[in-house]
């Protein structure tokens, strides 16, 4: 059985809250009114919990980490095969998350955990499902709902009531526009739109602002070009096309990731290219 765990005296802890005597409380850590702390949780110095928020499980919080009313973090998954096995949800460093988002702990089919990055921005009335790993800095709008086991790269964006089916993979840099239905893996820097996701390009307006030379956005254009020709009037298969592209562009670090992205074990496979004119140039948001 868990000892009690002594409290700095920087801890500001609301009296109409409940945070039991085992959790790990760190410096500066603020926990407003109606919370429920529970005794496998451990808050980092710096955490912010404004009121009526529930933090369960095995469930770490890193340093600065901000939650809004209503949400709650590291209970059980919504998966049927879940026997209560001791299993982890983890919020990186500088996450805020907004009112009403739900976060679940892994399964043991799984990773065992769930992990948001740091840095992130998680709108409000969100899920992110048991066993979702999302990297940093990733930016979820309001009402996006995901399945398990989906991973998120580092730097990426999914708009508004955007669904995504489980296993899929978004890649670093990429944009999910709203409303969406995504059942594919969306490559690295791409942007899909549509209610069921199609590749319309790659995200050109979020590699200018990450600051992309000139010189290397063209070779990212000429890339896509060559992988997803317009019209779909290729007469090779992607394999091929994946292969030229790496001989004559895989020295430029963007690329190359996404190459080894599109050529990654999946359980979902690849969004689909939209066919029509200009297809490849639309400039994502």
């Amino acid at each position: 059985m868990q000892t009690p765990v002594k409290r700095p005296e920087t801890a500001d802890i609301h009296s109409s809250a409940i945070v039991d005597e085992r959790a790990r409380i760190g410096e500066n850590v603020r926990i407003g009114p109606w919370c429920m702390v529970g005794p496998h949780v451990t808050l980092a110095d710096g955490v912010h919990l404004h009121a009526s928020v529930i933090v369960d499980g095995h469930t770490t919080l890193r340093e600065g980490v901000e939650v809004y009313p209503f949400v709650t973090i590291g209970l059980a998954p919504q998966d049927l095969k879940y026997a209560g096995e001791p299993t982890f949800c983890e919020i990186g460093a500088g996450t805020v998350l907004r009112e009403n988002v739900t976060i679940h702990r892994g399964t043991a089919q799984g990773e065992a955990l769930t992990r948001v990055g740091s840095n992130c921005l998680v709108m409000a009335n969100a899920h992110i499902a048991h066993d979702c790993l999302i990297g940093d800095r990733v930016i979820i709008v309001n009402n996006v709902v995901m399945g398990g086991h989906v991973e998120i790269a580092d730097d990426a964006k999914v708009m508004g009531s955007a669904a995504l089916h489980q296993f899929v993979r978004i890649g670093r840099g990429a944009v999910v526009g709203g409303v969406c239905g995504v059942e594919m893996d969306v490559i690295p820097y791409g942007s899909v739109l549509g209610n069921r996701a199609r590749l319309v390009g790659l995200n050109w307006i979020g590699l200018k602002r990450s600051g992309v030379a000139p010189d290397e956005m063209q070779a990212m254009r000429r890339a896509f070009r060559e992988l997803y020709p317009r019209h779909g009037g290729s007469e090779t298969v992607l394999e091929a096309r994946i292969a030229a592209v790496r001989t004559e562009y895989g020295h430029l670090p963007r690329i190359a990731e996404m190459l080894d992205f599109m050529e990654a074990p999946s359980h979902r496979g690849l969004t689909r290219v939209a066919r029509g004119e200009g297809s490849a140039d639309t400039e994502g948001a």
